[in-house]
């Protein structure tokens, strides 16, 4: 398994070893998730999330290829801005969500899941052959990442900068020092909470210099190192999709609630005509988010959705919100079940357990 540049702090704080996207990741610390999932809704914590991958576009035509891959509109990116994206088939079926940031004149950087990276830049060098003046570069191994969200991110974070993080819209992102290191500070994350990415170069003592900088800095306000669990159960309670869980190459946009990000009228994209057609006929199904009425009950992935007996679908995600104190969920139906208020029934230990289709976010 690959390791981070973070890999000794991680062992030093007791951490909680797991693999992951072919990487040794810590799922949890000594404090454990729920504290981890809290100090991140009330205070502030830190992910290594440096498995991610991340790729740079470069070249005149570097716009005209992300349009082709991309399902959103980079077409309307400044500099400075970052976007939410998916990549899809050509048959409509989703290679892997992103995020593309336009870092400057015919230049961009796209950050995708370490869990599909080989994957997709494989797929990313396929689609390029067709382009004359792009060059792509897998930058995933330079690139340390770490994740500091929470409501005192900004007070955390503006103790060694000199740049306004204030000033930086979500979604958007500067070139900057911190605590002497430059970064991109990018106003992102998986949590839903205020919080930014922090993407740099350097070796396990540049990473140390930074972990122990963070941890300083963030001390009055109980500042915590979070692993996998948490952030899952985070990105849960806002309903942020997940892929291998939420999405994958059987979904397509629509389906998923991502229509929001699918922008057909900016002209042809890899599975745009089938999506075109999918948005005229209606979907069949939708992710729907669930609220389990059953005491303590979790709805695990791939269990099975029933609605009068018969099997209507499967669970995606879910797990014990750890705000709310019960279980909560996704998973496809279909969609004349998937209005709130809806109830459905999911099956495990040859029992039925109800719950209730509602809107999101959870939290």
């Amino acid at each position: 398994m690959k390791k981070t540049n973070f890999q000794e702090l991680h062992l030093q704080y007791n951490a909680k070893m797991v693999s992951f996207a072919g990487f040794e990741m810590p799922i949890q610390y000594p404090t454990g998730i729920l504290a981890e999932h809290i100090a991140v809704r009330t205070n502030v914590g830190v992910f290594d999330v440096s498995h991610m991958g991340e790729v740079e576009v470069r070249g005149s035509q570097a716009l005209e290829f992300i349009q082709k891959i991309s399902i959103n509109d980079a077409s309307k990116l400044s500099i400075g801005k970052a976007q939410y994206s998916a990549m899809c088939y050509q048959d409509g079926g989703i290679v892997d969500d992103m995020l593309v940031y336009y870092r400057g004149e015919n230049y961009y950087m796209l950050v995708i899941n370490g869990a599909c990276a080989e994957k997709d830049i494989a797929w990313m060098h396929e689609q390029v052959k067709e382009f004359n003046d792009v060059d792509l570069k897998d930058i995933s191994d330079e690139i340390n990442l770490l994740a500091v969200q929470g409501p005192k991110s900004i007070e955390t974070l503006q103790k060694l900068t000199d740049t306004n993080l204030s000033d930086i819209p979500y979604y958007g992102f500067a070139d900057g020092m911190w605590a002497g290191i430059p970064m991109i500070l990018s106003r992102t994350g998986y949590t839903g909470e205020l919080g930014f990415e922090l993407y740099f170069r350097g070796d396990e003592t540049v990473c140390a210099s930074v972990w122990h900088a963070l941890f300083d800095a963030g001390k009055e306000y109980g500042i915590l190192p979070i692993g996998l669990g948490a952030r899952d159960t985070l990105r849960l309670e806002k309903g942020y999709c997940l892929y291998g869980n939420d999405i994958d190459n059987t979904t397509n946009p629509l389906e998923a609630g991502l229509g929001w990000i699918t922008k057909l009228a900016k002209g042809s994209f890899n599975g745009s005509e089938i999506i075109a057609s999918e948005k005229e006929q209606g979907v069949s199904r939708r992710l729907v988010a669930f609220k389990v009425l059953a005491d303590k009950f979790i709805a695990r992935q791939h269990y099975p959705i029933h609605h009068n007996g018969d099997i209507v679908g499967e669970v995606t995600s879910g797990n014990i919100s750890p705000i709310l104190s019960y279980g909560i969920g996704m998973g496809y139906v279909p969609v004349l079940l998937s209005m709130p208020g809806s109830i459905i029934q999911i099956a495990a230990r040859g029992k039925e357990f109800d719950a209730e289709i509602i809107k999101l976010p959870f939290v």
